[in-house]
């Protein structure tokens, strides 16, 4: 049973959503301000967090900056449950780092819902690592070296959208992420923006090369906000030379990515329209690591730029998608309601 905390002031709006969420099979924690929160989420290290913002002592906004600072808490997910209806407010939320912003009054469903992504994502996360740990034995160990170096340099803020590198500067970092999304891009001969790659938690990009003469090809942009680790390439390779197993783990890592690259390239070049729409769909689900039937949150260009099409195009197949019953779009969500129906398309 995976274990909540609730931090609310309001006593009655407290236990009532304490109580929902009860009766929806979870263990709940509640604390009755910021400061409380903040106490007990160190101590219990609940598998997520639901906070208000508007509370005495500490706000929320307060309790997301020092539970994000502490590597205890830092990657617990995060939900606002907030009066405040702004789209400023809104925004300030998620950028400061939140999983996910609900405004009061809120649907029984839309609640759960949005616990349940989370969760799944953690789930899942926690799974491929521990997949990892099995398979791959000493050189998981090896590369949590690498890991441990990025760790000594601090980590780093981007908001979404926020530029992280731009084609041209010298190429002189590599990257790990720790949390969130991050495409690389190019303009095409045509002006267009291709997406070459996208980077989820727990990917490396950056310059591998030990040419200090080089330069970024691409652009790389945070899709939503984004935490990461930076070493510099001398550094980089000083350890790939001190581990000769962690090179080769590299190796296979890149491997496998350029495996990926090229069979997009491929849908990309000979693929209908209407499967390239489903397969970058699919593609952002699974980068991603939302729940398969819940909705990812992306925006109508960087599809466009993934699966190498007009905005237009895609717009219409989207359309045609969600009139066979295949999504749904809400905003800038789009909800997948037949992942086969997807995958089964010519």
């Amino acid at each position: 049973m995976s274990r909540l905390l609730l931090i609310e002031d309001d006593v009655t709006v407290r236990e009532n959503t304490a109580e929902l969420l009860e009766l929806s099979n979870y263990q709940i924690i509640t604390a009755p301000n910021g400061r409380a929160g903040i106490e007990i989420a160190r101590k219990e290290l609940p598998d997520l967090i639901i906070c208000d913002i508007m509370m005495p002592e500490v706000d929320g906004y307060g309790v997301l900056k020092v539970l994000s600072q502490d590597p205890e808490t830092a990657n617990i997910p995060f939900i606002f449950l907030s009066a405040k209806t702004e789209h400023k407010d809104i925004r300030k939320g998620m950028n400061l780092g939140a999983d996910d912003y609900l405004t009061k009054p809120f649907e029984e469903e839309e609640l759960i819902a949005a616990i349940e992504s989370r969760l799944a994502k953690v789930t899942i996360l926690k799974s491929l690592a521990s997949e990892g740990e099995i398979t791959r034995g000493k050189e998981t160990a090896n590369l949590d070296i690498l890991k441990a170096e990025f760790e000594k340099n601090g980590i780093q803020h981007f908001k979404e959208e926020e530029s992280i590198y731009k084609k041209g500067e010298p190429a002189n970092l590599f990257f790990l992420i720790d949390r969130g999304v991050v495409k690389t891009h190019r303009l095409d001969d045509q002006g267009k923006i291709l997406i070459t790659e996208i980077y989820k938690e727990g990917d490396f990009f950056g310059n591998y090369s030990n040419n200090k003469a080089v330069f970024y090809e691409e652009d790389a942009t945070a899709m939503e906000n984004v935490q990461l680790y930076t070493i510099s390439n001398e550094k980089f390779h000083q350890l790939l030379k001190a581990n000769p197993s962690l090179a080769l783990q590299l190796v296979d890592t890149l491997n496998n990515s350029l495996r990926e690259v090229k069979k997009h390239l491929m849908e990309m070049a000979y693929g209908s329209v209407r499967k390239k729409t489903a397969n970058t769909i699919l593609l952002f689900a699974e980068k991603i690591k939302k729940h398969p039937l819940k909705s990812i949150r992306i925006s109508r260009a960087d599809l466009a730029g993934v699966a190498g099409m007009a905005s237009e195009s895609l717009i219409r197949t989207l359309s045609d998608f969600k009139k066979e019953g295949l999504i749904e779009i809400d905003g800038r969500n789009i909800i997948l309601l037949d992942q086969e129906g997807l995958k089964a398309i010519r």
